[in-house]
């Protein structure tokens, strides 16, 4: 039997965010699921990160420059 982790890892695609979590795990011998917890919450944050940089990048290219300035004329 599969838990709902191993299912969506199966079918999700590769992300350094998990890949790093894995080693992690590995690496200490993580067998706690508040370990476990604390992994997935820190992969949920690395992407909002990025997003959030992904976010900032397009906001400043779809600014539109200003051509030139104004002046009133009487």
């Amino acid at each position: 039997m599969t838990n709902q982790t191993e299912t969506h890892a199966a079918a999700a695609p590769e992300c350094f965010c998990r890949d790093l979590g894995s080693h992690i795990s590995a690496l200490f011998g993580l067998r706690s699921d508040e370990a476990r917890q604390h992994l997935r919450n820190a992969r949920i944050e690395m992407l909002k990160a990025v997003r959030s940089v992904i976010d900032a990048r397009i906001a400043e290219l779809s600014r539109t420059p200003e051509r030139g300035t104004k002046v009133p004329i009487e």
